[in-house]
């Protein structure tokens, strides 16, 4: 309990009250359900074949698939309607490049974003000398801004590219027994999509939550006109500059109390002199 006292009197939580510092939390936060909704998906369809020779039919086909989107490695085996034999078919498409690059840029903003948080709490004095801090910290949300809207975007195409890669009636379009109109084939069921549509909401919160970052990070930095923002004080500075204020003010009293005291000794002095003068002119007079 001691050390975690310790810890929370050495850092500036009050910054989380400032936008800078709730928003780098809000984008820590965001940044993992986007990746969370994205990278963690898995899903399913099921579609049936109804042969002529009821022994032959398969009713219930599954056909299982999960991130990155390789598609064209997801492979199922389908009856041909032709006594026992079977084939064994693929999905088509690979998506994987921009579902791993909208999580790769989730994965980085997450990081970023904590060890951003950590900095204003703990370090903000070293974050603020020669302004490089704020500098940095402007170019790398910035990018960051730019990066969420370009993996957001692609992200958007690649799920489309995926809804219809894996859509049952698109599937059962492969089969070569389909082909055939005296077999029935139809789709049992379908992948539930409402994950990765989250995803794909959560990407653009990211970048609305960066861009908009962008201007209360710009007024740290010295090209802004106004000048950096200061940070609230933690307790171990209000309690040092408290100290501080107070020697201040015992070593004024005795300097000016010093003063007084030499400007007594002073007049006492001059009027020594003045009487030890007036001997001898009381003497001449004589």
């Amino acid at each position: 309990m001691e050390t975690a006292n310790q810890i929370v009197s050495l850092g500036t939580f009050q910054l989380l009250k400032l936008p800078l510092g709730f928003i780098r939390v809000l984008e820590w936060l965001f940044a993992i359900f986007a990746f969370a909704t994205c990278g963690g998906y898995s899903g399913q369809l099921r579609v049936s074949v109804d042969c002529i020779n009821k022994s032959d039919s398969n009713l219930s086909i599954g056909i299982n698939f999960a991130y990155p989107f390789r598609l064209n490695r997801v492979d199922f085996d389908v009856p041909m309607c032709e006594g026992r034999r079977q084939e064994r078919l693929y999905l088509i498409g690979d998506f994987s490049s921009s579902a791993e690059f909208f999580v790769t840029i989730a994965v980085f903003s997450f990081l970023y974003s904590l060890m951003a948080t950590v900095v204003y709490i703990f370090f903000q004095n070293k974050y603020r000398e020669n302004n490089r801090g704020p500098l940095i910290d402007f170019i790398v949300t910035v990018v960051f801004s730019f990066m969420w809207l370009v993996s957001s975007s692609a992200w958007a195409k690649g799920l489309s590219d995926v809804k219809a890669a894996t859509d049952p009636d698109e599937v059962v379009l492969l089969m070569s027994a389909c082909k055939v109109q005296t077999n029935k084939c139809s789709s049992v069921y379908g992948p539930r999509w409402s994950g990765l549509n989250t995803s794909v909401v959560f990407g653009y919160l990211n970048f609305v939550l960066w861009a908009g970052n962008i201007w209360f990070v710009f007024k740290e930095t010295g090209w802004h006109k106004g000048g950096a923002v200061r940070y609230p004080a933690s307790s171990s500075e209000k309690q040092a500059t408290a100290f501080n204020q107070q020697v201040y003010n015992q070593g004024s009293f005795d300097q000016s109390g010093g003063a007084f005291t030499g400007t007594g000794d002073f007049a006492q002095s001059e009027y020594s002199q003045v009487g030890n003068y007036g001997g001898p002119i009381s003497y001449t007079n004589q």
